[in-house]
């Protein structure tokens, strides 16, 4: 169970077999998670355009329905990341991909957007509560010396589950039309999204609850001290003040991904539509077409994501947290406002990357710097507050956009006038929802205020409540 001591050792040669079993399970929950979240994306478009009547705004309701899923993903976070700081990570852990596994193939069912809506709440409870336990697995199970890079690596990994999503978007969108109905491969998406509840069956056989929380939990019995508690994150000054601003952080992170730059597929699938039409394609072939370039799209983007995260974690280890991440928010807001200004054909799908490189980065950030500012007992829960909790204000984040860009069209097309062409109307719209895109991108600037008053971690030990100086600003 023991690794070797010698820190001068690369990362993966401090690692047991059994650190690895538990680094790799870690890692699959995670990777399965951000599979399921991808498919949503990817699928959220056609699923609206299915399930909405006939005039409803596709985007504006793919807002409301990604809203509803980040709130149950706010909801998920607070409840599983305090169960599992009180009866422990692995278990917690194998409920959490149960639920999102089968939720996202039940939501290949619905009938009405009331249902799916439903579906991606659910979905959103189970997505919530991995990252928190997946993280905290990993900082309580490995070795000190390996914990940084594992958990950057944990989240570059989780690149792997987006590029299999948009793997998954193309090859359904190269048979859409012949083996199934055109406009119906979203269903197919979220059925494939189901099959990573099999994984359960390996967690509970090995996995077993990392010796550091079962020793803190037995001393906890003993002296009272409570476990996943709110009433201490929040009673306490020491804990209160990480876990608020590390809540900032993480919203400037999540508004920017989940509230912009995860709606890059409506863009790419505008201009696809908009090329397509103006070559003569057939109508028939247009849905799979940009289910194909979506996916394409996708797979770009996250390819940028894996290595953005890799560097990050290497600079995080060389510059420290905060630095690394300063310059990350910047590079972000730069990165996204680009994107959305100058997309115009798919000869500049490497923006995608570009764009996916900084924007993720930040995420691998997150794995490394939440658990280093909580004790043991609270470290499953501080980690899902900050990430998870923060998405109720996160939420706010896909709703506005659709209501900016709806109000900013419906004024550009007014400005036209009443005899204005279709194709001139469309083109507002797009120019719409990039310019809306583009004024939400400030939100990152909000990382960096919060990063003003949070400590550098780098190189301390992991706090515990008998170290009152280890999480003093620096």
């Amino acid at each position: 169970m023991h690794a070797p001591s010698d820190h001068t050792l690369p990362w993966w040669r401090q690692l047991t077999p059994y650190h690895w079993f538990v680094f790799a399970m870690a890692s699959l929950a995670w990777l399965f998670d951000c599979l399921d979240q991808q498919l949503f994306l990817l699928a959220r478009g056609s699923a609206m355009k299915a399930l909405l009547p006939a005039g409803a705004d596709p985007k504006l309701y793919g807002g409301y329905a990604t809203s509803i899923f980040v709130v149950g993903w706010a909801t998920g976070g607070l409840i599983f990341g305090a169960v599992g700081d009180r009866v422990g990570r692995a278990k917690t852990l194998t409920l959490c991909i149960l639920i999102y596994s089968l939720c996202t193939g039940l939501s290949a069912f619905s009938k009405g957007w009331v249902d799916f809506a439903s579906y991606r709440f659910l979905t959103g409870l189970g997505v919530g509560g991995v990252f928190g336990l997946a993280v905290a697995l990993i900082a309580d199970s490995l070795p000190d010396g390996a914990r940084s890079h594992a958990l950057g690596t944990l989240q570059a990994l989780s690149a792997i589950g987006n590029v299999a999503a948009g793997v998954i978007s193309m090859s359904l969108g190269s048979v859409e039309g012949r083996w199934f109905d055109s406009g119906s491969a979203w269903k197919y998406m979220f059925l494939i999204g189901a099959l990573p509840a099999f994984m359960c069956v390996f967690l509970q056989i090995r996995l077993k609850e990392p010796e550091k929380w079962v020793k803190a939990r037995e001393a906890g019995r003993l002296t009272g001290v409570k476990f996943g508690s709110y009433t201490s994150l929040f009673g306490e000054a020491r804990w209160r003040g990480p876990a608020l601003l590390g809540m900032l952080l993480c919203v400037a992170g999540v508004v920017g991904l989940w509230g912009i730059g995860f709606f890059s597929p409506e863009l790419v699938g505008d201009v696809i539509e908009r090329s397509l039409k103006a070559k003569g394609v057939p109508a028939a072939e247009i849905a799979g077409q940009k289910t194909y370039w979506t996916g394409v799209n996708m797979i770009t983007q996250n390819i940028g994501s894996f290595f953005g995260m890799l560097v990050f974690t290497k600079f995080a280890q060389s510059w420290g947290r905060r630095k690394a991440f300063t310059v990350a928010f910047i590079c972000a807001m730069i990165a996204t406002i680009g994107y959305f200004q100058f997309f115009n054909k798919m000869g500049d799908i490497w923006m995608s990357a570009v764009m996916g490189f900084f924007q993720l980065a930040l995420f691998a950030g997150f794995a490394i710097y939440l658990p280093e500012l909580f004790p043991t007992r609270l470290r499953s829960t501080g980690t899902s507050f900050c990430y998870n909790v923060g998405r109720f204000l996160a939420a706010s984040g896909p709703f506005t956009l659709g209501v900016l860009q709806a109000n900013i069209a419906n004024k550009a097309i007014l400005a036209l006038g009443p005899t204005a062409a279709d194709t001139a109307k469309a083109a507002a719209k797009v120019d719409a929802f990039r310019n809306a895109a583009s004024y939400m991108s400030v939100i990152f600037l909000l990382g960096i205020v919060a990063l003003i008053f949070l400590p550098e971690t780098k190189g301390r030990p992991m706090p515990e409540d008998i170290e009152p100086t280890d999480l003093e600003p620096a």
